[in-house]
């Protein structure tokens, strides 16, 4: 069943999909701890706050925010879906140079991190259960 990206219901089923792999995935050796902060969000009037923190080993993204980030990323909802499910690093630069992400804090490690998370077979996998379970604009 697909969710709209950013609802609790997608978080919990893409928190689901993480978990079972979460023995198969190679450890990230980067910490960095990112705010996101998503506007234009279809089901919901204001901003949704997310965030992303490695410096568990995994890779762990809940609603929320952290107290002390390493960077805040703030994007409108189709950019940060295109980043964050999508992974297109192509629309990723698009966005940044058109200024629809805006980065507060240490580029460094966020540029660090794009070359730095592990990949395999099961992280390939997450990738895609993560993206068959998100809603599409269009659906």
């Amino acid at each position: 069943m697909a969710h709209p990206f950013l609802s609790q219901e997608w978080m919990d089923a893409a928190r689901a999909i993480r978990e079972q792999y979460a023995d198969d995935v190679p450890d990230v050796d980067a910490d960095l701890r990112i705010n996101v902060a998503v506007t234009e969000v279809p089901f919901d009037d204001e901003v949704v706050n997310a965030f992303l923190d490695t410096t568990s080993g995994a890779v762990v993204m809940e609603l929320g925010h952290l107290d002390e980030p390493d960077v805040t990323v703030t994007t409108d909802y189709p950019t940060a879906q295109a980043l964050f499910v999508d992974q297109d690093p192509a629309i990723a630069m698009q966005a940044f140079m058109n200024g629809k992400v805006k980065v507060q804090g240490d580029m460094m490690k966020l540029m660090a991190m794009q070359t730095s998370l592990p990949t395999n077979e099961f992280s390939e996998k997450i990738a895609q259960e993560i993206k068959d379970i998100t809603e599409r604009p269009e659906e």
